[in-house]
């Protein structure tokens, strides 16, 4: 009977390393479609955020451009006024600095 006990083990641990190999190997490749599907979502996701940013990068140059066409008209204006009415635009200018300069000196 030792020599059949030792044969079942020797089945058992054969069949042991089998299992074990054959749970490496799932795992192995559970892995790898984890990894694929990973791939698949980091790559999705770097379009959405590139397409994301683009559409903020153009907003937003569009928003600077209105800013300055919205600057230079102000400019415009400003330099209308003083042109027309010197004396108001000389005086709303002396006015100004003198409260920044209030301001500032605190």
């Amino acid at each position: 009977m030792n020599q059949d006990s030792a044969s079942k083990f020797e089945a058992g641990k054969t069949h042991a390393k089998q299992a074990a190999e054959e749970l490496r190997a799932a795992a192995e490749e559970k892995a790898a479609q984890l990894r694929s599907v990973a791939e698949a979502k980091a790559a999705e996701f770097r379009a959405t955020a590139g397409t994301k940013v683009q559409e903020y990068r153009t907003k937003a140059e569009e928003s600077l451009e209105q800013a300055r066409t919205r600057a230079r008209s102000l400019q415009e204006e400003g330099e209308a006024y003083v042109r027309e009415n010197p004396l108001r635009g000389v005086l709303a200018a002396l006015g100004v600095g003198f409260v920044l300069g209030l301001l500032l000196r605190r």
